[in-house]
């Protein structure tokens, strides 16, 4: 079994500076840290506390990471129900977790993640909130290290996999049961951040909905931001027979900035989040179960742990017109 000599040997560092590196230590030169990387990913060295936690009952601890650059309601409550889903779904399954976040590591190397992550006896990483600009996250998947899962990302191979709801289809049922009831002509569509992979594929599938349909459409980026969502639409709602969102919190904005003006248009959201009750107009909108998306992360987790490989699993959704009866408790 390779020790940790053995990796400060390969390196041409002390057995001390091997440590250092694995617990982050700050006070190690990033040539001297890659040294010592490039050993132990060349000696495939497991560092104590996990090869002890794969030998016991326990089949690995699993990071759930969390993005929380968005500030509002909604995001919390979707984040909370993230984190409860996955978080019993690994007590159940015997698996260790702990809860990391994005902001952690935006100064860092992949090297120091990877390094921090493996002095936290990490095997597994449950990742909710991937973007295209997280570059280091993504690097770090593709060097499949760690057993990966993303919520809503779709990055494949052998050691990571992929769960969400297909987006492109959700988007366009949501919109589609709109134009049974209100036929329209031209449509202003409200995309979330231009780098995320859910908003490519929304946008995907409202575009597809406007070429069968014969809708004229016009998308503006609203960055999942209630108050862009309704400067956009009070500079131009009133143009569009519909405004269809990519969020509920865009449609929120949406909807208000469209009484602001005392006009009517039919608007749709994406998510099903409890505040969209609380509109006055029943809205229609994609209702997805975080905890439970979150707990067949987890499930998929502990199946790569275990030797599974990597996949594509699609989440249920429903369409459904939301009001303050639906969420009552």
């Amino acid at each position: 079994m390779v020790s940790i000599k053995d990796v400060a040997k390969k390196a041409g560092v002390a057995a001390s500076t091997v440590s250092k590196v694995l617990n982050n230590y700050p006070n190690v030169s990033a040539e001297t840290r890659k040294k010592v990387n490039d050993a132990i990913s060349e000696l495939n060295f497991v560092p104590n506390a996990v090869a002890s936690a794969l030998s016991s009952k326990q089949a690995g601890r699993v990071a759930i990471l969390m993005n929380q650059s968005s500030q509002t309601t909604s995001i919390d409550e979707v984040d909370m129900q993230y984190i409860s889903g996955a978080i019993l779904k690994a007590r159940e399954l015997g698996l260790d977790v702990i809860t990391i976040f994005f902001s952690m590591f935006e100064d860092k190397s992949v090297d120091e993640i990877s390094a921090y992550l493996r002095s936290q006896s990490i095997t597994g990483i449950v990742i909710f909130g991937l973007s295209r600009e997280n570059a280091n996250i993504i690097k770090l998947i593709n060097r499949e290290e760690f057993k990966c899962v993303l919520v809503d990302a779709p990055l494949i191979n052998k050691s990571t996999s992929c769960v969400w709801a297909d987006q492109a289809k959700a988007q366009y049922d949501v919109a589609n049961e709109v134009l049974k009831t209100d036929p329209v002509k031209s449509m202003l569509y409200i995309s979330g951040k231009e780098n995320g992979f859910v908003t490519a594929e929304r946008l995907k599938g409202i575009k597809a909905l406007c070429r069968d349909k014969d809708i004229a459409l016009t998308a503006k980026c609203g960055d999942f931001s209630e108050k862009k969502a309704r400067e956009i639409t009070l500079e131009c709602g009133k143009d569009y027979d519909m405004i269809a969102c990519a969020s509920d919190m865009m449609a929120i904005g949406a909807m208000m900035a469209l009484k602001e003006e005392d006009i009517f248009r039919p608007v749709c959201g994406f998510d099903g989040i409890t505040l969209m009750g609380y509109v006055s107009n029943r809205m229609t909108t994609v209702r997805q179960n975080f905890f439970e998306i979150a707990s067949k992360a987890m499930e998929e987790a502990e199946n790569l742990i275990s030797g599974g490989l990597g996949r594509e699993i699609h989440t249920d959704y429903e369409i459904v017109r939301l009001d303050y009866k639906d969420i009552l408790r």
